[in-house]
């Protein structure tokens, strides 16, 4: 009973810090660049007779920034503009240490644009890449995304995850007369969409494999519950309401089931509900707090936090249940691990002597790797391609949306503007 206490006050804790709304784009601030980070020049993209809405070009070059994998040149450091390869001059650019060139143009075609970009090897003198796509008015972010994505895997040859989405959780006024909203938005923040508002806190959003649903944890119904909302529709379903806590939904990686962290039979368990048939399957039975579980990319294993060892731990089970291993054994919290998209590494929450930051376990040597550097990290979710994290964390006094390189040496927050924001899940590749 005491665990259970225990475990509902941090969960009372984690919803009491959501005091905002976040109701325009987030917006990115560079906390530390990775000093070797690639050099890349984009040029601003020549309208030809033409003024798009979005500013492609910056929305390029912003998306590598971000990666922590690029370093694009300052504005005034661009000594010529060309918009194709014919108008280049590569001593130019060598001279402006400048590893690689990307150039292009908009133009008009029908009710829409067509956008010509290159890619260009500096040291090389040559075109990596060139594409011609179209685009409508409102598809401009989209399209400046995909074009970053085509640069990104043509460079390092890891796919490019800036077409994907982001998921969080806000919060209006004060307790007790709070509204909490869901929305989802571009990876970068930039096009908000609210899912779901309530008077009640939501917690827990996980994005399904097809990146069409979303499942959370609400309390609009006075105790929590699991729900899973289409997002084109917002049809929603509520799959539980037990007794006790229902709570940490988290997808299989064939869209089937869904595991949770349910009480309704004493201490908290992890359990498999058949998302169909709603059928559940009991995976742990012990007198300690099971939660937060995570299935491994090959579905074959789940992941989550116990305290049976006597602190938070990250423990390992098949995903029949069985064969339960402890898998952190440095420091005395580890907690909210999931898998990284290769099975290489593990992230989590741990706690240091400076207070709680995200961590990488690498699988195979078990060597741990701390992320961040701020005091209170937590809710660690992970880019597709998995190149970047993406966790709750404060800036000053309140919550915003912290994001880290996976080999932590480049990092950024996505403030709101207006108030906090938490419980951040990264969607899957969306095409």
């Amino acid at each position: 009973m005491k665990k259970l206490m225990a475990l509902a006050g941090f969960m009372m804790l984690m919803m009491a810090s959501l005091m905002a709304q976040a109701a325009g784009d987030l917006t990115i601030e560079i906390t530390r660049g990775n000093d070797n980070a690639i050099p890349i020049a984009v040029v601003p993209f020549r309208g030809e007779g033409v003024s798009p809405s979005e500013d492609i070009g910056k929305i390029i070059a912003d998306d590598l920034e971000h990666s922590g994998q690029f370093a694009p040149l300052a504005p005034q450091d661009l000594i010529s503009r060309p918009a194709s390869g014919d108008n280049i001059n590569y001593g130019d650019w060598r001279r402006v240490r400048a590893n690689y060139l990307v150039v292009g143009r908009v133009e008009s075609s029908g009710n829409g644009y067509r956008i010509s970009y290159e890619l260009h090897d500096v040291s090389g003198q040559r075109r990596e890449l060139g594409e011609v796509v179209t685009s409508s008015e409102d598809q401009l972010r989209s399209r400046s995304h995909y074009i970053a994505d085509q640069i990104f895997e043509e460079i390092t040859g890891i796919r490019g995850a800036f077409q994907t989405r982001i998921a969080y959780v806000t919060a209006n006024g004060v307790d007790p007369n709070i509204n909490y909203a869901l929305y989802i938005a571009d990876q970068d923040g930039h096009r908000p969409q609210q899912i779901l508002s309530s008077d009640q806190p939501i917690l827990s959003p996980a994005w399904s494999p097809d990146g069409q649903k979303l499942a959370y944890v609400s309390f609009e119904s006075g105790r929590p519950a699991i729900y899973v909302q289409q997002l084109s529709s917002g049809r929603r379903v509520q799959l539980t309401s037990f007794k006790g806590i229902n709570g940490a939904p988290a997808w299989s990686p064939d869209g089937r089931r869904l595991a949770m962290s349910l009480s309704k039979d004493g201490n908290p368990e992890i359990y498999v509900m058949d998302v169909a048939s709603r059928s559940l399957t009991r995976l742990t039975n012990t007198s300690a707090i099971n939660t937060e579980p995570d299935w491994s990319p090959d579905g074959r294993s789940i992941l989550f936090t116990s305290d049976r060892s006597g602190q938070p731990q990250l423990y390992q089970m098949d995903a029949s249940g069985g064969n339960a291993k402890r898998m952190t054994f440095t420091g005395n919290y580890n907690a909210g691990g999931l898998y990284g998209p290769d099975d290489r590494f593990i992230f989590m929450t741990t706690r240091t002597d400076r207070g709680f930051q995200v961590a990488r376990q690498d699988l195979s040597s078990g060597r741990v790797t701390t992320l961040t550097n701020t005091y209170q990290d937590e809710a660690p979710a992970v880019a597709p391609n998995g190149t970047m994290v993406i966790y709750a964390t404060q800036q000053g006094a309140r919550g915003v949306l912290g994001a880290v390189s996976a080999d932590g040496r480049a990092s950024f927050v996505i403030p709101s503007p207006n108030g906090e924001v938490r419980e951040p899940s990264w969607s899957p590749f969306l095409n």
